[in-house]
């Protein structure tokens, strides 16, 4: 069964091509959901017309699905609550240049 911990640090290598974060650091990984084998990974993108969209779900599928021991996987786009930049590391606000 894999870790949520395991779960992060994969989705670490899913980029948000246009800002060149992965999308932990950008605040767009929201929480993952381990059933046994499965996990749901539940995001959000910083708008809902983000052109990266379906490169960045299909990013998800593939590097959560090289974990040892998954199954399922399932993303879950959402936009409650919003994205906003507050969710971004301070790392990430301090390169993209945000207070």
């Amino acid at each position: 069964m894999p870790s949520k911990e395991e779960v992060v640090e994969a989705l670490r290598q899913v980029e948000d091509p246009e800002l060149g974060m992965d999308i932990v650091e950008l605040g767009l990984f929201y929480d993952a959901e381990i059933d046994g084998p499965d996990v749901t990974v539940h995001y959000t993108l910083t708008s809902m017309g983000c052109p990266a969209g379906q490169m960045i779900e299909e990013d998800i599928q593939r590097v959560v699905g090289e974990i040892p021991g998954v199954g399922d996987v399932k993303s879950d786009l959402t936009f409650d609550p919003p994205w906003t930049p507050e969710k971004m590391s301070d790392d990430a606000k301090f390169i993209l240049g945000f207070g």
